[in-house]
């Protein structure tokens, strides 16, 4: 049962550590927020699930990370420059701002419903950052990770050899100066991407940009997301972005409804044509570019024939794709007792915990001695974060591992340093379901619970 609210999610997010306002004690910053022990936790692992779909488990994708500055030629001739901007709307009665094609009726404010608006006007999204020495030099920060990859597609294809189809891979923040951000962590003006460009043959186009709409639906689903709350929406041609041949999203029903998730763009040749030194090949309607010093051409080694590399790109926000994650995984339960029990059901690889360490007396020196050789054994296994949890009794400690997504809780007792063979109680968190195993059956036991899961 998905968080009903938005202010679901952000309570427990404040509560339990996962998520905090920026700038907070300053009286806050719009548009960024800061991850807290858990929320960094659910983040990595979130980037590494991706990272290993899309990298280690293929054999066609190499992985860069690039500048976050950028020299402002670079966003000149991706077209950033020109296109990059939001319609910026102000109500002159109530003094706020609004994007225009978001606004819930044109004709008057969303704030005050004020019909006496100003007319629409170009807002850029981009930010500059002040470089060198010299007053009024500037770069861009980066607005999308992908213009990286794409100025270093000839690196990367002189250094690996690489034949297509291949793909080369990222993650990493982006800026965007936001009119409105909106909804908690979904619309940001810091924020992370997770993006790969695919290159292939012209022709060869459709076919992949079908292969990685599926191949991404079915990647959230591996992450907890269910298959009712995901849903396809196609561009239509006049709202196609200026590089886009044809763009899928996949849609996540966020708290505040439908709403864009991860976008698979057919961007044709234009990046790297834009970029080109060298545009005689070039199909796609670029400018003249006088700036770059490489071709950005791919040399068929088999058929000896050279042209500019189509590109698909799947490319989805880590912050919105945590905030899904949350939203998916928070459930409320009425128990047999009449208490309610909240708990998230994340998916174990993307839980911030993998276990609790519960010792049942904590005034009693055995206990934690043993408890902390459990902790340390499991820790030695690689799998995430262990947690020695001793912030209440055992019920509050239970609870309190649910909330925060705890696959499993391991608690060590009077009978765990009494008895022989020692044993410990291993809790699910789904089920509350409870057994007991030798402690040298432990390290297995844990090991294949998250192989399997």
């Amino acid at each position: 049962m998905p968080a009903k609210s938005m202010d679901e999610l952000i309570s427990l997010c404040k509560r339990r550590g996962f998520i905090f306002n920026g700038s907070d004690i300053y009286g806050g910053l719009r548009g960024t927020y800061d991850y807290g022990p858990l929320g960094v936790e659910l983040k990595l692992a979130l980037k590494r699930a991706w990272w290993r779909s899309i990298v280690y488990d293929r054999d066609d994708v190499e992985g860069v990370d690039a500048s976050i500055l950028g020299n402002r030629l670079i966003y000149k001739h991706s077209g950033h420059e020109d296109t990059f901007h939001d319609p910026l709307v102000d109500c002159k009665d109530c003094k706020q701002r609004m994007r225009q094609d978001k606004m819930e009726d044109e004709k008057k404010c969303d704030f005050c419903g004020s019909k006496n608006l100003t007319d629409p006007r170009p807002f850029s999204q981009m930010m500059k950052a002040g470089v060198g020495v010299i007053e009024g030099e500037y770069a861009y920060l980066r607005p999308e990770t992908a213009q990286g990859i794409f100025i270093n597609f000839k690196n990367v294809l002189d250094s690996t050899g690489r034949k297509l189809p291949f793909g080369i891979a990222q993650v990493g923040k982006a800026f965007r100066n936001e009119i409105a951000p909106r909804s908690f962590t979904f619309r940001l003006v810091e924020f992370e991407q997770m993006e790969l460009e695919f290159f292939v043959e012209p022709g060869e186009d459709d076919k992949w940009h079908e292969y990685w709409v599926a191949a991404r639906r079915d990647w959230w689903i591996a992450q907890g997301l269910s298959a009712d709350n995901l849903k396809y929406e196609k561009h239509k041609k006049e709202s196609l972005s200026h590089y886009s041949k044809a763009t899928t999203d996949i849609l996540y029903r966020f708290p505040h409804g439908f709403d864009e998730l991860e976008g698979i763009a057919n961007r044709t040749d234009f990046d790297l044509g834009s970029h080109s030194k060298e545009q005689d090949l070039v199909k796609a309607k670029v400018m003249p570019n006088k700036d770059s010093t490489e071709k950005l051409l791919y040399t068929d080694p088999f058929e000896n024939k050279t042209f500019v590399p189509f590109v698909i790109e799947p490319s989805c926000g880590v912050d919105r794709g945590v905030l899904a994650v949350l939203s998916e995984a928070y459930t409320e339960e009425q128990l047999a007792n009449g208490e309610k029990r909240l708990l998230l059901k994340l998916k174990p690889h993307l839980a911030p915990v993998k276990v609790a360490v519960v010792p049942l007396a904590r005034n009693n020196e055995k206990i934690m001695e043993f408890s902390e050789r459990i902790r340390a054994g499991l820790h030695e296994l690689g799998i995430g974060r262990i947690l020695m949890e001793t912030s209440g009794n055992v019920g509050k400690a239970y609870r309190k591992n649910d909330e925060i997504g705890t696959p499993l809780c391991v608690t060590v007792d009077f009978e765990s340093i009494e008895k022989e063979p020692a044993s410990v109680t291993i809790r699910d968190r789904d089920t509350m379901d409870q057994i007991r195993i030798p402690a040298s059956e432990l390290s297995f036991y844990i090991t294949n619970f998250f192989k399997n899961e």
